[in-house]
């Protein structure tokens, strides 16, 4: 009696030589593919962009870097006592130095530790902000950045050869105080400081403190005195 295999057994074997011959077309057009959208390397001419869709890469066009055209910069985090001739003396190593401008408090006059200068070539200035940029000076890491000229603003140099001289407060209040008054104005003022001391003296009452509080010169005025004429 001679073994025939079933039909099931060689309906599998069938199947299983099919699959295995789909992967290799699989991988055949695979390859296919990857090679059309492979481009051959050359150092000269490598393509710069491919494209998702596949296709043959292309160059980009080389684009120039752009020249710093900026002449002014931005330091930041000046120390005290680096003020502006000390700037200047140290910043004439890069270059001439056109303008310098520190900012100061209107009211006392103090560095607000930033400032600006501006330099007469742009290669200056850049050289300037890679050398200077996170420079330690009196534990202080400048800040210097180039600003560009469209966003210089225009009123920045104002007022920058003029020495600044922070005003004299206590002058202006001494002037305000002893200025001449009118007897209006003379008797209002002494009212109100009689108030305050009213004031003054009930909140120590109520503190439980046993205080004399001096009495306020000019709080009292004096009695006209009576002019008698002689009859004749």
């Amino acid at each position: 009696m001679v073994w025939k295999p079933s039909k099931q057994k060689n309906f599998a074997f069938c199947t299983s030589e099919m699959v295995t011959k789909a992967k290799k077309t699989m991988i055949k057009k695979s390859k296919k593919g990857s090679s059309k959208l492979s481009v051959p390397w050359d150092k000269k001419k490598a393509a710069d962009f491919l494209p998702l869709e596949g296709g043959p890469g292309r160059e980009l066009p080389e684009q120039e870097p752009q020249k710093s055209t900026g002449t002014v910069l931005y330091i930041g985090r000046i120390p005290h006592g680096f003020y502006e001739n000390e700037m200047e003396g140290f910043f004439k190593q890069f270059g001439v130095v056109k303008r310098l401008k520190i900012a100061r408090n209107k009211k006392t006059g103090k560095s607000k530790h930033f400032g600006f200068i501006e330099f007469e070539s742009p290669e200056v200035a850049k050289i300037v902000a890679e050398c200077m940029h996170n420079y330690l000076l009196f534990e202080h890491i400048l800040q210097v950045h180039v600003i560009s000229p469209e966003h210089v603003h225009p009123k920045l140099w104002k007022g920058v050869n003029r020495l600044y001289k922070p005003l004299d407060r206590v002058q202006i209040e001494r002037k305000r105080q002893n200025k001449e008054r009118t007897l209006e104005q003379q008797i209002k003022l002494v009212e109100g400081i009689r108030k305050r001391d009213q004031k003054r003296r009930k909140r120590i009452e109520a503190a439980g403190i046993d205080y004399e509080c001096p009495e306020i010169v000019g709080s009292s005025r004096p009695v006209p005195k009576k002019i008698k004429f002689d009859e004749e």
